[in-house]
């Protein structure tokens, strides 16, 4: 019988099961394609047969590491911008957090799980993931007094994107995050009542 490394056999499941979500969700950002399961099972440090106890197969693998990494990003987002204590500084914060994932190595996972993934999969968590994305950066902008806070959440996030966009790596042609932050926050500082 395997050592269970947990105070309960469900802890050791859950985390078992989490070391399978981080390995596949790491070897789909480092490859850009579907890992095997062997390959999983090693990354987290389980044999092949293990993997199998928690995902029937690669599909329902795939389907998880979905269901895992939208609320993720999600979560990233708001708690970001719950830790700020005005509507300005929680619109601010929406915008870098959502600038950092956009722009991060996360991207290369989305783009490879919508190379993957049947859309039938993707559809609804990444519609939720959208929809629920704005609602902090919406109530920021309500709580800051304007008057119509679905429309400027749109066009701030038009802005994020583009931004983000715009950050690359050294030598890839594209501007330090640090300038293009810079950029967003003399767009958007005089708006937000921010000092430059």
């Amino acid at each position: 019988m395997p050592r269970i490394d947990a105070p309960t056999v469900a802890e050791h499941h859950a985390r078992q099961r989490r070391a399978l979500l981080d390995a596949a969700r790491a070897l789909l950002a480092e490859t850009e394609d579907v890992p095997s399961m062997a390959a999983v099972g090693a990354r987290a440090k389980l044999a092949r047969t293990s993997v199998y106890q928690y995902f029937a197969s690669a599909d329902e693998l795939l389907a998880a590491v979905v269901a895992d990494v939208f609320p993720d990003w999600s979560g990233q987002v708001r708690a970001r911008v719950a830790a700020e204590q005005t509507p300005a500084l929680r619109v601010w914060a929406y915008v870098e957090a959502t600038v950092d994932l956009f722009s991060s190595r996360e991207q290369v996972l989305a783009r490879t799980l919508t190379r993957v993934v049947g859309p039938e999969v993707l559809r609804g968590p990444m519609q939720e993931f959208h929809a629920g994305l704005q609602v902090p950066l919406r109530e920021a902008l309500a709580d800051l007094g304007e008057s119509e806070p679905d429309p400027m959440a749109a066009l701030v996030d038009a802005v994020i994107v583009r931004a983000a966009q715009e950050i690359g790596h050294p030598g890839a042609g594209g501007a330090p995050r640090e300038v293009v932050l810079s950029r967003v926050r003399r767009l958007l500082g005089g708006y937000l009542g921010l000092e430059a």
